[in-house]
């Protein structure tokens, strides 16, 4: 197996930790698009000579050292055809982040639980001292109740309550027929949105991906909350696309 294979060539370099396969490869949501997500564990930083190296062996079409989110390496299996986005992380910073969520019970504005959803779902496929292993095991743990509540006190406000609430903003842009900022405004308010909606249901979060097909495969009851808040933001969009701001015609001066 290609992933297999790209794990044992890692695990030949003294700085690996870890190597799992993550994203939607690993669970049932997935297709045909869908890249393979590999996130390799190393304490000491892995050159770039050695990734563009360990790259050409699979491929043409590559991307070394992106640093535009993680830092990663990005290419297309030549034979498979299968995309591979390899992703770099240090065991501390990732034990760190769990930390913050499951034991200081720490949330974010959208997106709190998503790197445990990660870990959970990952699969080993090298572990030099059964570090992730072990890692894994301490993420397999209930829903915190003081996390559920930390989200919803984090989040909710900010949807509708407060003067700098996301619907205001989007109220503010509407007025000024900014389809720019509604769409920025309303995707912002869809994240802070599904990071309650996850919660109350305690489920961690699965990321920015797919977000209704993944609720749906937990439960047919989180769709329907759903439909309100799709149906708000659509017409929002639609009433600033379809009437735009009235301007003065500029003078045409001849001669």
């Amino acid at each position: 197996m290609l992933l297999e294979t790209i794990a044992k060539k890692f695990s030949g370099l003294s700085q690996a930790e870890a190597v799992a396969l993550a994203g939607s490869r690993t669970t049932e949501v997935t297709d045909e698009k869908s890249d393979s997500d590999l996130y390799v564990y190393a304490a000491a930083e892995i050159s770039i000579d050695i990734r563009r190296s360990l790259a050409a062996e699979f491929a043409e079409r590559i991307e070394i050292n992106n640093q535009f989110w993680e830092p990663g390496d990005e290419w297309l299996d030549s034979q498979s055809g299968i995309g591979v986005d390899i992703m770099y992380r240090q065991p501390q910073w990732l034990e760190e982040q769990i930390e913050r969520v499951l034991v200081k019970h720490q949330a974010s504005v959208g997106y709190t639980t998503c790197l445990w959803y990660n870990v959970l779902h990952s699969k080993i496929l090298y572990d030099r001292r059964d570090w992730f292993t072990q890692l894994q095991q301490r993420a397999d743990q209930p829903y915190p109740e003081l996390l559920r509540r930390a989200i919803a006190a984090k989040n909710y406000p900010v949807l509708r309550r407060n003067s700098s609430s996301y619907l205001h903003q989007i109220e503010c842009a509407v007025a000024r027929h900014d389809l720019v900022s509604v769409h920025h405004r309303a995707a912002v308010l869809l994240a802070s949105y599904f990071d309650i909606l996850f919660a109350i249901n305690r489920l961690p979060h699965p990321g920015e991906k797919r977000l209704v097909a993944v609720a749906k495969k937990f439960s047919e009851n989180l769709i329907f909350s759903l439909t309100g808040i799709f149906t708000f933001t659509i017409l929002i969009s639609a009433k600033v696309s379809f009437y735009p701001p009235k301007t003065k015609r500029s003078r045409t001066w001849t001669r």
